[in-house]
């Protein structure tokens, strides 16, 4: 099979979540996936893991973690989602996507083993994108003798398929509105779905936040005795490293060490990503008998990659920024991170321009009012999904603030419709398919101006 012909595959699978009228909506089960790893050998069970689960920060929590047990020596697996570009960038090994070659090589495997227990009845209904996803990686982190893997969970935490794997150390990061129709109609649901990961006599690494949530996953952890780990003592305290510059860094003590964390991700908000990283390298190092220094967690901090948050890219005049916040709690740490930037731009003169999109399960009229009024005009972007906001409903949340917005007939149109004539400030955000698309507009991976090319950039 052909990679292309693989992408194709797995996108006639997607959006999941997704439920067109009159049909029933897919209900997810562990006992599926187990029985698909089964089939497959259990390839699960030849790698250690951390599991993290949040609503926000968890991909950011993931990729520094995985960029610590890099510089530690580890051989590292690092699994996220969704992806901005290419599927293969959910599978990492040592900082390396997944070939084209090994991706259409695992999907084949499991596509076969998947038809094969859908055939003889041993699974109901064919596997989902995100749970073949899964079992690809976990068949390419066996095959590339993954040490120890950092699993970001796709969705809630109970249910969700990386959710199979017994992990050494379970992170929670920040809990928030989103998903309700999946996960609950409030933060305490939301955070008893996501404290699923959890483990009797495990571990749990975690900071303090919303109170509802701090309660639910409290009474879990009791329940399952779990141990506890707070990683408040590695955010910095308020202060000079609150208005940190891009790059910047601050002092932390650990394993008895002082370090600069210095994280290349911009926004107050990754302080508590890092922390929580910090932690659970920490937690390895003294409790499961892993390598990790002060001096590999210091680099790895440094030397972390992940794309699409608070990203800035200049193009002559123009500074872009993109960041996919696309919930309340997102949108309102983005505000945070530009508040600086953005006034800046505007004491010189210079236009300050919000390209914007979202899914219509999403909050459009409080994402508005968070980000919109800071902008001195909103430029909304199709994107390529049946969930998409309509337009209409787009511009009427913009009128509602008094900003002035339109609409361009693609992302491609968007990024180049009155945005970037003067220079200033660019802010894409709103959606992951908007970001992604846009990010590889803007950095030329993109064939077509807007289409996906055979590499399989389209978005799931």
């Amino acid at each position: 099979m052909s990679y292309a012909a693989a992408i194709e595959a797995l996108n006639a699978l997607a959006p999941e979540l997704y439920t067109a009228p009159g049909r029933a909506r897919r209900k997810f089960s562990l006992a599926e996936i187990a029985v698909l790893l089964e089939e497959l050998g259990n390839p699960q069970q030849s790698f250690r893991s951390v599991l993290i689960a949040g609503t926000n920060g968890k991909g950011s929590t993931a990729s520094t973690l995985a960029s610590i047990l890099r510089e530690a020596g580890l051989r590292t697996g690092l699994y996220t989602s969704p992806h901005l570009e290419r599927p293969n960038e959910r599978i990492q090994v040592n900082g390396a996507e997944i070939a084209n070659e090994d991706f259409a090589r695992r999907y084949l495997r499991v596509a076969e083993a998947a038809d094969a227990l859908v055939i003889s009845g041993r699974l109901q209904q064919t596997p989902s994108f995100f749970e073949i996803l899964t079992a690809m990686a976990f068949l390419h982190f066996e095959a590339a003798g993954v040490e120890l893997a950092v699993l970001e969970v796709g969705m809630g935490g109970r249910l969700d398929a990386t959710n199979v794997v017994d992990p050494l150390i379970s992170v929670i990061t920040d809990i928030s509105l989103d998903h309700t129709e999946w996960l609950g109609p409030t933060i305490a649901a939301i955070a008893k779905e996501k404290a699923g990961i959890l483990r009797r006599h495990g571990v749990l690494v975690t900071l303090p936040q919303h109170p509802e949530a701090n309660q639910a996953i409290g009474e879990v952890a009791t329940e399952l005795e779990v141990r506890g780990v707070n990683a408040v003592e590695y955010v910095p305290s308020l202060g000079p490293a609150a208005e940190l510059e891009p790059g910047a860094g601050y002092r932390l003590s650990v394993l008895g060490h002082a370090i600069e964390a210095a994280s290349p991700l911009f926004g107050t908000h990754q302080q508590r990503n890092v922390a929580l990283a910090v932690a659970a390298a920490v937690e390895l190092a003294e409790h499961h008998g892993l390598a990790i220094t002060a001096a590999a967690i210091e680099r790895g901090i440094r030397t972390t990659e992940w794309p699409g948050r608070m990203e800035m890219l200049q193009r002559g005049k123009t500074t872009w920024v993109l960041d996919v916040a696309h919930n309340p709690a997102g949108a309102w740490a983005l505000r945070a991170s530009l508040r600086k930037l953005l006034e800046r731009e505007a004491a010189a003169g210079r236009a300050r321009t919000l390209v914007f999109s979202c899914l219509k399960d999403k909050p459009v009229g409080e994402l508005a009012q968070i980000l919109f009024p800071l902008f001195d005009r909103v430029v909304f972007a199709p994107i390529a999904s049946p969930r998409a906001t309509p337009v209409d409903t787009l511009l009427a949340a913009a009128a509602a603030t008094g900003t002035a917005a339109e609409a361009a007939s693609s992302v491609y149109a968007a990024l180049q419709h009155k945005v970037s004539e003067d220079g200033g400030m660019v802010v894409v955000s709103g959606s992951v398919y908007l970001v992604g698309e846009a990010r590889a507009v803007l950095l030329g991976h993109r064939a077509g101006w807007g289409e996906p090319d055979e590499s399989g950039s389209a978005q799931t």
